[in-house]
């Protein structure tokens, strides 16, 4: 173990200490500019007086064009040299997306600004995953990967406990001011990533040959079975997980508490800071033990933290619960990128691949966002809790029962 610790440092010095700073702020600053959607957006909707399905078909809307997003931001990924253009260009669109937010909080106007937010999503998350793999390569992808959700992780405990610093003392609004803010250090930041240093083979997976690239037909994945069941288990995760969180924020929007942009922000930070304690050992971990068992562990904390919100809402007991959700956030946000990288290895498709699977993982936490708040709506909120745990857990015996472990048998 101590061998393997030395060879993963090893690789991660073959990276200059330029571009390796570059890329771990700008996994922080993007982490700060994205932290104001989704749970914090549901509770200034709240607050502003929109009910529970008005809130789930605006965030419906943001997951589509996400959603809609994912494919050609992918084949982009895969396709052009630039990749730090790509990120660029989406944190462009969460800046406009977070002033109409603050500024003009009308109905056609905030579905603008949800649509242009999930447009960025198909940019920015496939463009980092692209630099990191042109970087560190897939020997070093683990180690990278790790790192980046760390760096994420931080910058998002301490964005949303700031944010709702702002939310409770000065005005909800302020929130989305400050989002647009951060985008200025998230592309500072990224600037100061080496282009030279972004491998355009290894950005894809590629296998390089001469100098030639050969890649697979696009079509192709299709006869991928092992990637199509691990899109199976994502879907069902994601269809039972996207509407937790917000659900209780728009509980916390309509209660008119004092303190609850505060509360808000305590069940982000929570499971934040415990995702960047983790997520560099979820690599490690990963890779000597494989990826199978800690998928299952993801899924199982996720499916105990739903059936807990039940009891109780507390919001002492409800930070309690909210640490399931920081292994769950560090084990599948690493784990995904890595197992996706395992199954498209040579292929050239890496990126397109993300772009595939966030696309169906999209459609299905869009849905499940409308669907599960008409649910809670109509037959009340432990009935929707209840759900989402029962799609975990058949999300996590698909998993179980048919994808086999993805690790390479050697590095």
């Amino acid at each position: 173990m101590s061998t393997h610790r030395q060879r993963r440092k090893a690789l991660d010095r073959q990276v200059s200490d330029q571009s390796r700073r570059g890329l771990d702020l700008t996994n922080f600053f993007l982490a700060d500019v994205q932290v104001s959607f989704g749970s914090f957006l549901a509770f200034y909707l709240g607050d502003l007086g929109w009910s529970k399905q008005d809130v789930g078909l605006v965030l419906t809307v943001g997951g589509l064009a996400g959603v809609a997003a994912q494919i050609p931001g992918g084949a982009l990924a895969d396709a052009v040299w630039w990749k730090r253009g790509l990120a660029a260009l989406g944190i462009l669109l969460i800046t406009a997306s977070a002033l109409i937010l603050a500024l003009w909080p009308s109905w056609p106007l905030v579905l603008t600004a949800e649509i242009l937010h999930g447009a960025s999503g198909g940019i920015v998350g496939t463009a980092i995953a692209a630099i990191s793999l042109g970087l560190a390569g897939r020997q070093g992808m683990a180690l990278r990967v790790g790192r980046n959700f760390r760096f994420a992780a931080l910058g998002n405990a301490l964005t949303a406990a700031a944010m709702g610093a702002l939310g409770a003392y000065i005005s909800n609004s302020a929130i989305f001011i400050a989002t647009a803010i951060l985008c200025i250090p998230a592309l500072m930041a990224l600037s100061q990533i080496r282009p030279d240093e972004i491998d355009y083979a290894r950005a894809r997976n590629a296998t390089k040959r001469d100098d030639a690239l050969d890649l697979q037909r696009i079509m192709d994945l299709r006869k991928n079975r092992n990637l199509l069941i691990f899109a199976g288990c994502m879907v069902l995760f994601q269809f039972s997980n996207a509407a937790l969180l917000p659900l209780v924020g728009q509980n916390l929007g309509h209660s008119k508490a004092a303190l609850g942009p505060l509360v808000m922000a305590g069940l982000i930070v929570v499971p934040q800071i415990i995702v960047a304690i983790l997520a560099p050992w979820i690599g490690y971990w990963s890779e000597l033990f494989g990826r199978k068992p800690l998928l299952l562990i993801g899924f199982g904390a996720q499916a105990v933290r739903a059936l807990l919100f039940t009891v109780s809402s507390d919001p002492l007991f409800m930070a309690l619960v909210q640490l399931l959700d920081g292994i769950t956030g560090a084990t599948i946000t690493v784990l995904t990128i890595l197992v996706v990288t395992d199954l498209t290895s040579g292929t050239g498709r890496f990126n397109l691949a993300q772009g595939v699977l966030g696309t169906l993982t999209g459609i299905s936490a869009a849905a499940s966002v409308g669907v599960m708040g008409i649910v809670a709506q109509r037959f009340g909120d432990v009935t929707g809790l209840l759900a989402m745990a029962g799609g975990t857990i058949a999300g996590m015996a698909l998993l179980w029962a048919c994808l086999p472990e993805t690790k390479p048998a050697k590095y």
